[in-house]
């Protein structure tokens, strides 16, 4: 009745973004890359509100890979709407083995496609 987005929907505005991320550097490697996400979890959720989507409007999602560490990465959202910077946030994913649930170093392989993939490269923890 707000007539703005509910403020749990950001949350689901940066899983979408981050699909179309793995879309965007998985070409030609699908397969191989769809292994390592399903082994993400994700252990930390931030979301900061500049200013209130509204309800059916155009609204630009960006997220990019802000830093590796060991076994986690961390990504970083902007949502727009033209110059107006509504929401930031961020997502930490740690990789582990699904048996033990017990964290593991990133494979090379993900990072090599983030590293290709992105213009501003990503801090190293």
């Amino acid at each position: 009745m707000q007539h703005v987005v509910f403020n749990a929907n950001y949350l689901m505005y940066f899983d979408v973004a981050i699909a179309e991320y793995w879309r965007a550097i998985g070409r030609g490697r699908e397969r191989e890359l769809a292994a390592v996400y399903m082994r993400l979890y994700t252990v930390k959720s931030v979301v900061e509100y500049h200013a209130p989507a509204r309800y059916d409007e155009e609204i630009d999602l960006c997220a990019r890979v802000a830093r590796f560490g060991r076994s986690s990465m961390a990504f970083a959202f902007g949502i727009w709407r033209g110059e107006v910077h509504l929401t930031s946030g961020e997502l930490v994913y740690v990789h582990a083995d699904p048996a033990t649930r017990k964290s593991v170093p990133i494979p090379q392989l993900l990072k090599d496609a983030v590293l290709a993939y992105e213009r501003v490269q990503p801090a190293l923890a």
